[in-house]
């Protein structure tokens, strides 16, 4: 009989596709020694019986109780760390004035390692119990206070995508918080690099380092053009934002008569490991360039509602091929939850189809074929995340890690309105996916390792 480390049985949900969600009733998963599934055994497999009676008895053994499922553990593909320390607010004010009355003054604040590592630890935690097991996160542009992000991540077990933050531009960025100059930030870039590498070693889950521009209105060129030539060095993921309003992307285009995307990519940022978040103004050539290069959006509907000024037709992208995540975006979105993001990108899209001005007829209101259902949403929050890192993480399936959530839905206070036997599956899974609140989730595991469980 094969070795495994943990062997879990239990009714799953992963997303095959897009459309279509793997139901896996009574199967058995089997994780090896390194966190990944080794394979799944179906009920009607010659194998189960074998396997199932012999690891019963020992204590690698679990067994879902009644009102129990699996699901994989979320992808978070937008969390600025420190913006933690202000969720719920100040989300009445536009992105400029947000950005410099409120977050940038929050951001300073994190040269103090020990206000760092009070909002960083709860953080992580928080994610973790909300069922997010890999967050992609924006620091501050403290390369110390970075490294411990990321160092609190191996920590507790998260797998965490950290970069620090590069903002050079004195013309965009107040005194107080800027890096010293262009050379100063790729220096320091850099040694973030090898230090996050070095300490990728020891963590079983892993940790990356991620280039980060803050957004090419904080940045030089000169800085621009040498963190792609760093990605490209060091072969790291990078992130930043695109086209996210009205005054974003016009600033882009004022500035260097392109649009975002085609910027970002003239410095070398698009690639496979490239994630940008919003790109609400993406497009048909934009999206063409990020479907070519293999970048993927980091889609934040929460915070889109706030800050965006419009809604991303995610659909047609979805169509076009590019590859696409989505991201809580703390602090512009005020859920750390992505089940709280997932429903909303299903609410977002239909309002997009259906239009919101009902002066207008209603087909002129909206932009048509634009709905994705909460299946597709679980998609992007799962599977479509760990494409948009190039990982093999967010299914429940042979050769990937074994994230995953066990979600409890027959907890007395908080219930699910389940009350027959019969109750089909999938309706079940849409039940979870909307109605699902953090002290559902018992459990949650990383790399074949628990990482948070409820009491």
């Amino acid at each position: 009989m094969k070795a495994y480390a943990r062997v879990f049985q239990g009714t799953a949900f992963t997303a095959r596709s897009p459309e279509e969600i793997d139901i896996l009733k009574d199967h058995l998963f089997c994780v090896n020694d390194d966190g990944v599934i080794a394979e799944t055994i179906a009920p009607d497999s010659p194998e189960y019986e074998a396997v199932r009676s012999e690891y019963a008895v020992l204590d690698r053994y679990r067994q879902l109780a009644p009102g129990q499922y699996l699901l994989p553990g979320f992808v978070d593909l937008h969390v600025h760390a420190p913006q933690w320390a202000q969720s719920g607010t100040a989300l009445d004010v536009p992105l400029y004035d947000w950005l410099h009355t409120h977050t940038f003054p929050l951001e300073s604040k994190f040269a103090d390692l020990n206000f760092a590592a009070e909002v960083y630890e709860d953080l992580v935690a928080s994610l973790l119990a909300n069922g997010t097991t890999t967050a992609l996160y924006f620091a501050t542009i403290h390369k110390e206070s970075s490294l411990l992000l990321a160092e609190i991540c191996a920590k507790k077990g998260q797998r965490g995508l950290v970069g620090k933050v590069v903002m050079d531009d004195p013309a965009q960025n107040p005194a107080y918080y800027r890096d010293a100059d262009a050379a100063a930030a790729l220096t320091d870039t850099e040694a973030f690099i090898v230090a996050v590498k070095e300490l990728a070693k020891r963590a079983k889950q892993g940790v990356y380092p991620v280039v980060t521009p803050r957004f090419i209105p904080s940045c030089t060129d000169e800085a621009l053009k040498g963190l792609g030539a760093l990605a490209a060095k060091h072969d790291t993921h990078v992130q930043s934002h695109c086209s996210e309003s009205d005054w974003a992307h016009g600033y882009v285009q004022d500035r260097l008569g392109k649009r975002d995307a085609v910027a970002l990519s003239d410095f070398g940022l698009l690639g496979d490991k490239s994630v940008m978040a919003h790109c609400n103004f993406l497009d048909e050539n934009d999206a063409a360039l990020f479907a070519r290069t293999g970048t993927a959006i980091g889609h934040c509907p929460i915070s889109n509602a706030y800050f965006a000024n419009s809604v991303i037709p995610i659909a047609r992208w979805m169509d076009k091929g590019v590859e696409i995540g989505l991201g809580s975006d703390v602090s512009g979105g005020y859920s750390p939850s992505l089940y709280d993001n997932a429903r909303q990108a299903v609410i977002s899209s239909r309002m997009l189809e259906d239009g919101v001005n009902p002066a207008l007829p209603a087909d002129a209101r909206g932009m048509q074929a634009s709905r994705i259902t909460i299946d597709e949403a679980f998609y992007l929050a799962t599977a479509g995340g760990g494409e948009a890192l190039s990982l093999p993480i967010g299914r429940l399936a042979a050769g990937y890690a074994w994230d995953a959530q066990i979600v409890d839905i027959a907890l007395s206070g908080a219930r699910l309105p389940v009350f027959s036997e019969d109750e089909p599956l999938h309706e079940i899974f849409q039940k979870i996916m909307y109605l699902v609140r953090p002290e559902n989730i018992r459990e949650v595991w990383v790399q074949g390792e628990q990482v948070h469980k409820r009491a």
